[in-house]
Order: structure tokens, then sequence, then C-alpha cells
């Protein structure tokens, strides 16, 4: 099959094995696979990359040695593996999250050489991790499942409160998502802040209340205005006194050394911060501020199967406008060009591949 292999720290379009299904796998043809932004990230810095899979516990595949990246991904069936139940007609157009598992072993797909990815032209899935895309949904869309599956998964796991106060850092896919999330989980007022005015828009259009340039106003300069203590003092005395106040929940979707050393520093007393961006670098926090604040800190990462079929759900249902986040589309001799294409916010927020 064709598929966009990495190669150094580029991509090439070249001719590669077929993936053979095994036990409980399905075969799929590939209709769409959005590029992520860690698929970036593992493509310029492989050694950053391969080190905190490692020492998260993973097994980890270098890039250099050709990988094919895509773990976004709908296809559609066209071949059964040996003992598969086959509940799914052959043609049936699926997605599902990014799980490898069978005799080949354990693997993110897109990130291991025995689950290549959906930059090819044919995947192999697990027949119990694929959902069928439900009628009438594009499969460019149904892609887009998989990073908003990891939203909803941010949004589960920070435990915010009905009347907490959301604030988003960041809008790429991902923190688009977790603005996404908030609003159809009916949370507000929700905060969105990036330094791109297209993405700023994006945000807007999946119901952000405030829209923040970082450039020009602090997204941390609000709390008194929406009723959050801001100095563990005043959140303590408001409790002893039974004053109402409200919670905060900072969701870091940026993944760059810096920032959050920033939400550390603006975070109001009592809060938690969502690490959803994925920082492969150090970064500097002052752990005594973040105690005398009595922050809580939280790391997400992608989501459970039925975090993804609720997803799906309300993507298919229209609480959901994944599909607004598409700003292009591009063949798979389109894909190294993406990848530069990406670098620019104000153009790009989600490009698809179509093989």
């Amino acid at each position: 099959m064709r598929a966009a292999l990495t190669k150094d720290d580029t991509m090439v379009v070249t001719e590669v094995p077929d993936p053979v299904p095994l036990e409980g796998q399905l075969l799929v043809r590939t209709l769409a696979c959005g590029i992520c932004g860690s698929d970036l990230h593992a493509l310029q810095d492989p050694d950053a990359f391969m080190e905190t899979t490692r020492r998260s516990g993973g097994t980890p595949y270098d890039p250099r040695d050709g990988l094919v990246f895509g773990h976004e991904f709908a296809g559609e069936i066209v071949e059964y593996g040996p003992g598969t139940r086959r509940e799914l007609p052959l043609g049936t157009a699926v997605c599902g999250p990014p799980i490898g598992i069978g005799p080949q072993g354990a693997g993110i797909i897109g990130y291991a050489p025995m689950y290549p990815g959906g930059y090819g032209e044919y995947m192999i899935l697990n027949e119990g991790l694929a959902f069928a895309v439900p009628d009438g949904l594009d499969p460019k869309v149904a892609a887009i499942t998989e990073p908003f599956s990891v939203a909803t998964r941010a949004v589960r796991r920070s435990g915010i409160g009905a009347d907490d106060v959301a604030v988003v850092i960041g809008l790429g896919p991902i923190g688009l998502g977790v603005v996404a999330a908030l609003k159809a989980a009916g949370h507000g007022p929700v905060l969105a802040a990036d330094l791109s005015a297209r993405r700023r828009e994006l945000a807007g259009a999946l119901g952000a209340d405030e829209l923040i340039d970082p450039a020009v106003a602090s997204p941390y300069d609000r709390w008194a205005d929406l009723g959050v203590a801001t100095g563990i003092t005043d959140r303590i005395a408001a409790e002893l006194l039974g004053t109402a106040t409200r919670g905060a929940v900072i969701f870091e979707c940026v993944g760059v050394p810096g920032i959050l050393r920033q939400v550390v520093e603006g975070a109001p007393a009592g809060s938690t911060v969502m690490l959803v961006g994925v920082c492969m670098q150090e970064d500097r926090v002052e752990p005594g501020l973040a105690v005398s604040k009595e922050l809580t800190l939280r790391g997400t990462f992608g989501a459970l199967p039925d975090e993804y079929g609720a997803t799906l759900d309300a993507i298919a249902a229209g609480r959901v406008d994944a599909g607004s986040i598409i700003t292009g589309t591009v063949g798979l001799d389109g894909v190294a060009g993406a990848f530069a294409d990406l670098a620019a916010p104000d153009e790009h927020a989600k490009i698809v591949v179509v093989p």
C-alpha cells in the first residue's frame, strides 16, 4: 500500500507492506485521518518523544526508523481476520480509539510499526474497538472523534463543578475540543485564550463565553469579576464564614515549556490545573507557590472506549460541532506540506488526510 512514512525529520510517500489482520482484527481502508500535534512533536524531537514514552511506561519506537503515523482515523471494513464475530458488514465505515491489541503485541496505532496508522491506505483495528460511524456522518468529521474524546476525558477527570469557572489555555484541536466538551456538558463561563485570532474565532463558534488574546490581556485577571477568591486567605475565610465562592479549573492545552509556570503563577487558590497539552521538555515551577495556593495538578492522556463512544454520540447528535475545526484536507502526497502548514496557527487548526 501507499503510505506517508516517517524518514529522519520528514515524511516520504512510498510503498509499504499491506497490514494483515490477525486474531480478532479487521482490515480497513482508510477514509480519513486527522493530523495531530503529537505527530508534529514526535517528528521534530524524536528523542524527547521516545524518552517521554519510555519514562511513562510505554514502549517507544523511533520515528526515524520509519513509522506510518495517524491515530485520528475513520475507515471502511474490507476484510475480517480469523476469530472475528463479523457483526459489522463489509463496507461499514468505522472509527475508534487508537488502541492496538493482538498477537502482534500492544501499542498505540500510528506509533507502533505493527499498527500502521491512517497516513496509509490500510489499517488493522481490533474488532471490539471499532465503532460504526453513524449514518450521515462524514468520515472526516468522525475522525475528529479521537482528539475530542481526549478532551472529553480531560473534562471528566477535572472534576469541574456546575458553577466553576473554566479557563482553556491554547486553542489547538485539543483545546477546542475541551471548549466543546465543557459547553456540551452545560458548563460556563468558559474563557478561551490563544494568540491566534483564527483559533479564538473557532472557540467562539463552539460556545466559549469569553475570548482572550494573551498579547492584549491576561487570562488570569478575571477571577474577582467572576466571583472566584484569588488568595488562599480569602478562600479559607469564605469557607469558615460559609460565603459562596466559585471554584476554577484551568486546562493547559499548549504543551510547551514555560506555560505551566505561568498557569501556577496565575491560578487562584484552591483551583485545579489540568495538564492536557503534552510538553516533552522540562518546565520550571515553584512548588511552594502551588502548595500555598493548595492547587491540584492533574494529568490526562488519551481516552477510554466509553469516552470515545460518548464523544462520537455527541458529534453525531449535533451537540458538538467537531467538523467546524477542520480547516483543510490533503492527500498522502500533501502530508509533509501539511505538517509545515500547521506551524501557522492563524491559517489552520486541523488538517485531515484523505489517502
